[in-house]
């Protein structure tokens, strides 16, 4: 029994110390918190798949229908670009013997075209081609370009040499009374003229619809073309710029052929 005692006694003299210890005792510190590592966008892999197909389609082989297309596309532009080149060439080569000449050397052409038929036809179109080159081209029914009874087509420097004018008019009936049947006939008149151009000198040349024959000849059979030049020589008025002038040629030269009327 004393035994007990004195362990008791121990043990309550232990205890307040015990407890003073364990609430003196810092608090354990917290664990610190893991950082949370940023996940990878799911779109990351997106553009090296994209780099991936794009290159798997560049060096995807191409079938020969397709390669065919391409090749003739190609040609197509290259046709295109030495023609602009050849045309560039052309106009330099002009502008160089311009200035060289000082505006008077060199040689010079003017075309125009002049109507002289009657109010039995009535002109509806006009094309005129100098060297290969269209210079004219109008279209008219309601009798505006029938009433012009003349018309510049082109004046200006062109090299010396051979050139060649090639000149389409088309034309309708307008008759009137006992010829009124020719109302529903069309005409077409077209012809070729070359000529030549020497240095110094300036060549009109002027392309005429007419009507050929006398009063027996049938009207259908009457429209013609004719070419007249009038050679001179250049002077420090003309210009690149300057219109065809007017006047008479005193020269014809020149062939014609006539379209088959219908109605």
């Amino acid at each position: 029994m004393r035994v007990w005692n004195s362990i008791m006694v121990t043990l309550l003299a232990v205890a307040p110390v015990s407890l003073s210890a364990l609430a003196q005792a810092p608090a354990a510190a917290p664990a610190p918190a893991k950082s949370a590592t940023p996940a990878t966008p799911a779109t990351s892999a997106i553009p090296a798949a994209s780099s991936g197909a794009a290159s798997t389609a560049a060096t995807a082989p191409v079938d020969g229908s397709t390669f065919a297309v391409r090749l003739r596309d190609l040609e197509t532009r290259i046709d295109e670009l030495k023609e602009q080149i050849r045309r560039s060439r052309t106009r330099l080569s002009l502008l160089s013997d311009t200035i060289l000449a000082g505006g008077i050397g060199g040689s010079r052409a003017e075309i125009k075209f002049a109507n002289d038929l009657s109010n039995a036809f009535r002109v509806t179109k006009v094309t005129v081609v100098l060297d290969g080159a269209v210079q004219y081209n109008n279209a008219d029914d309601t009798g505006a370009l029938a009433a012009q009874t003349e018309i510049p087509i082109f004046a200006g420097p062109v090299p010396p040499g051979d050139h060649t004018v090639q000149v389409l008019v088309q034309l309708r009936g307008h008759g009137y009374g006992v010829f009124s049947y020719l109302r529903g006939y069309r005409f077409e008149v077209k012809a070729s003229h070359s000529f030549t151009l020497t240095e110094g000198k300036a060549l009109q040349v002027s392309a005429s619809v007419y009507e050929k024959g006398g009063v027996t000849t049938p009207l259908e059979q009457r429209p013609a073309l004719r070419f007249i030049e009038k050679l001179r020589g250049i002077t420090e008025g003309d210009s690149a710029a300057t219109p065809a002038k007017g006047g008479s040629g005193s020269a014809a030269s020149g062939g014609f052929s006539v379209g088959a009327g219908a109605k």
